[in-house]
């Protein structure tokens, strides 16, 4: 995990970095255009890890007991949390025109992040598991008008502040109450963009809950990592900013390239150094 603990002597595909950076719908299509495949492929590593999560979600949903929820928002978030933080990284090393063979560098990140996923993963899961819960047993509760107002804030909200804890969690190298300091700044601090990514998470989770379990047919394909590369796409300039994500991979790239000196042999006792000469 960390910003200042990367390798960039890995070789890869990449850009130039004279090339100017494009902007908007350009810049989308652009990283699609070459690290369509990576995405995907960390996607899908997420999507197998969230089975037991949708599993547990489906069975308390129907069975109607919370405590199905409880546990596969604790364990299911446990298990997505790595491989969220991974999709992360790899998004992120792509909006920075990164080179690099996607599965070394992700093997990487996913061991170097693993252990400190695991607590936000946990308490991300919990929290949308039962907002999940709640949405599919409002009408039963009879409740009214103010507590569906309550309970979408309170997604919206979810939604907006894991825009920035997964990619937190794959820069830096904090405790995890950091994170979450971090992430309420940058979201009131950027609230415009803050405001853009969380209606693309939300429009998206929104159909997917509107039309399950059919709209599952399509997790597999488009499954985290569309909403999060929308996401991250539009926060990644606060992130750069707040962080001097580039400015800092620039300094170590050129210091892991830059040439180290030649060691120096001593004269032996006796012999003049002549080399001058």
């Amino acid at each position: 995990m960390g910003l200042f603990s990367r390798n960039f002597n890995t070789p890869g595909p990449g850009v130039s970095e004279n090339e100017p950076r494009k902007k908007g719908l350009a810049r989308l299509l652009e990283v699609l255009g070459r690290d369509a495949w990576p995405f995907f492929k960390a996607g899908f590593l997420v999507f197998l890890s969230a089975i037991p999560f949708l599993f547990g979600i489906t069975l308390a949903v129907s069975a109607h007991v919370v405590l199905f929820a409880l546990l596969a928002g604790l364990i299911g978030g446990m298990l997505i949390g790595p491989q969220l933080t991974g999709l992360a990284d790899t998004i992120l090393r792509s909006l920075r025109d990164e080179p690099g063979y996607w599965w070394q560098t992700y093997k990487r990140a996913w061991k170097r992040n693993a252990v400190a996923s695991l607590l936000p993963g946990a308490i991300c899961g919990l929290v949308f598991a039962v907002q999940i819960f709640t949405v599919y047993h409002l009408t039963e509760m009879n409740l009214g008008a103010a507590t569906w107002v309550i309970l979408l804030l309170g997604m919206l909200l979810s939604l907006g502040l894991c825009n920035y804890i997964w990619p937190q969690l794959a820069l830096l190298e904090l405790p995890f109450f950091g994170v979450l300091k971090n992430t309420a700044l940058l979201f009131l601090g950027y609230l415009p963009r803050s405001a853009g990514a969380m209606a693309v998470q939300a429009v998206y989770w929104g159909v997917v809950l509107l039309y399950f379990p059919l709209s599952s047919l399509l997790l597999p394909l488009t499954g985290f990592w569309v909403p999060m590369l929308l996401s991250t796409l539009i926060v990644y300039p606060a992130l750069d900013k707040s962080f001097d994500i580039e400015k800092s991979i620039k300094k170590i790239r050129e210091a892991q390239m830059s040439p180290a000196p030649l060691p120096t042999t001593p004269a032996e006792p006796g012999k003049t150094d002549t080399s001058e000469e």
